[in-house]
C-alpha cells in the first residue's frame, strides 16, 4: 500500500495541484502540510499558493515545481 506522501506526489507529478480539502477527500490525509514537508525534505520543489474560499478563509494550494 502506498503512503499518503506517495499518493500526493503521484497526483502532483500528473500535473494536478492539491489543497487540504482535496487531500482529505482523496487520500484521507488530515495533515497535508506535513506530507508536503516530507516531500520537500526528500528534495522535491513544491510551490505554495494562497487562496481564499467563498467564505473568505485562506487555504494553501500546492503544485510541483521544476528542480533547481
Amino acid at each position: 500500500m502506498k503512503s499518503q506522501a506517495d499518493m500526493i506526489l503521484t497526483r502532483l507529478r500528473l500535473g494536478y495541484s492539491i489543497t487540504p480539502i482535496e487531500a482529505l477527500k482523496l487520500f484521507g490525509c488530515f495533515r497535508l502540510a506535513a506530507r508536503i514537508g516530507e516531500l520537500r525534505e526528500a528534495g522535491y520543489t513544491i510551490h505554495t499558493e494562497w487562496e481564499k474560499d467563498e467564505t473568505g478563509k485562506r487555504h494553501a494550494r500546492y503544485r510541483l515545481g521544476r528542480a533547481a
